[in-house]
């Protein structure tokens, strides 16, 4: 699924709609909703990523109390 990599966040979400719809749907037949099923679990992996390099830059800019940029968590701590 080389082509995810491609893929934005956004585009990647609405595609993973798009499958959630089709098999929810249950018209696919059994290789289809197989095929689904990869492209989906490729795409959540490809979202995750993103999403923790997301998490890891809002950790290294958030500002600390002094106004100074620091380290910090989701939780609101500084480390």
């Amino acid at each position: 699924m080389a082509e995810n990599k491609e893929k934005t966040f956004e585009e990647a979400m609405a595609r993973l709609e798009e499958i959630v719809r089709a098999l929810d749907g249950g018209a696919a037949g059994l290789d289809d909703s197989l095929g689904l099923f990869e492209e989906g679990i490729a795409l959540v992996k490809l979202c995750n990523s993103k999403l923790e390099g997301a998490e890891q830059k809002v950790k290294l800019l958030a500002k600390g109390e002094d106004g100074n940029l620091a380290e910090t968590d989701f939780a609101g701590g500084a480390k």
